[in-house]
This record gives structure tokens, C-alpha cells and sequence, in this order.
């Protein structure tokens, strides 16, 4: 998966682990909800990229 980003998809990925580590330091249970939306959203949007893809045909 990361050999596909470039830099502004590293910076990305590394401003939402610092986001979530911050708010870990003072509500870890805020941090656990706010990690488990993140990962639905990025499921959710993998899977309507690849429908989109598929009925383009790549």
C-alpha cells in the first residue's frame, strides 16, 4: 500500500497518527472512536474507488 502514495499522501498518513496520538494523550477511549471512524471512512472509500474503477474497467 504505501509504495502507492507519494509525499502528500505520507504527510497525510503521518498527520492523522500525530492527530490521534494527541488526543490519545488526554481521552484515550475519544482517541479509540476517533481511530475506528477513520478506518470505516478509509474502508468505505477503498471500496467505492474500486467499484468506480471496475466499472470503468481498469
Amino acid at each position: 500500500m504505501f509504495e502507492k502514495l507519494d509525499a502528500l499522501g505520507y504527510l497525510g498518513v503521518l498527520l492523522v497518527v500525530v492527530g490521534v496520538a494527541v488526543v490519545a494523550w488526554k481521552a484515550p477511549v475519544v482517541a479509540a472512536g476517533i481511530a475506528a471512524v477513520l478506518v470505516g471512512v478509509a474502508l468505505a472509500a477503498r471500496s467505492a474507488i474500486q467499484s468506480l474503477m471496475g466499472v470503468f474497467g481498469l
